[in-house]
């Protein structure tokens, strides 16, 4: 009785309180989503997803192999992505080399969606746990 008082003071919920994260990495957004911040939601779902694809219409590279240390970065980056990244890999998009500035541009694109997705799904996990408030 006493837990239950305290979870609902600091706005924590029972049940798997890694659900959010998970599918906020997954698919961008969701992870709000689920915790009821649909606004929030909808903004980072956007623009996450508008990021990335401009990133791919700018022929940016998506990173596929690691040679050194800035490709593995790029690599983790690019894995924030989620089912994005995996959906644009199989498909082949972002396999050609940058061969232009616009290029670098959309390489940079790519990976920074895919920093922002990370920093959002965190973001519905804190929500989730009460560490943040609601």
């Amino acid at each position: 009785m006493a837990t239950e008082q305290k979870s609902k003071a600091t706005g924590q919920q029972q049940g798997f309180v890694y659900l959010p994260l998970l599918a906020g990495w997954l698919i961008p957004g969701s992870g709000h989503f689920l915790v009821g911040k649909w606004g929030r939601g909808a903004l980072v779902s956007v623009s996450i997803v508008s990021m990335f694809v401009l990133g791919l219409g700018m022929q940016g590279k998506l990173y596929t192999e690691v040679h050194d240390i800035l490709d593995l970065l790029g690599f983790i980056a690019n894995l924030g992505n989620g089912l994005l990244y995996w959906m644009a890999r199989g498909a082949g998009l972002g396999a050609q080399m940058v061969d232009h500035t616009v290029g670098d541009y959309g390489k940079i694109f790519i990976s920074v969606a895919g920093l922002l997705n990370v920093i959002s799904a965190v973001d519905a996990h804190n929500l989730r746990t009460g560490r943040k408030p609601l």
